[in-house]
């Protein structure tokens, strides 16, 4: 079993900057997919961004340029730095850890994160 343990989260002004943390309570990075996913008021939850154990990253299109996911694997976290926010990124964001062939999926508690216009 895997813990994940979101931080980062809070108030920002539209057009401002956050860093989310993902803390996992061992190094599974070699052999996971990493991920960050938002869910909105009312709405499912949908994929902001992944880094695979080989260092691939994807990005939401309406996310892209705007966000860089990343991992420091001496920490075993892994972050997502997110810039020029807007209010329609205002959302409870999880971090998840799929591991490669299904192998686990483990998900963090969540990190609110509220940008007002």
């Amino acid at each position: 079993q895997v813990q994940l343990v979101e931080s980062g989260g809070g108030s920002v002004q539209a057009g401002g900057s956050l860093r989310l943390s993902c803390a996992a309570s061992r190094n599974i990075f070699s052999i996971s997919t990493m991920g960050w996913y938002r869910q909105a008021p009312g709405k499912q939850r949908e994929l902001v961004a992944t880094i695979t154990d080989g260092g691939i990253t994807k990005y939401a299109d309406s996310v892209k340029g705007r966000t860089t996911i990343s991992r420091d694997s001496a920490k075993n976290t892994v972050y997502l730095q997110m810039n020029s926010l807007k209010s329609e990124d205002t959302a409870l964001y999880y971090c998840a850890a799929h591991g490669v062939l299904g192998m686990f999926d483990y998900w963090g508690q969540g990190t609110q994160v509220t940008v007002s216009s």
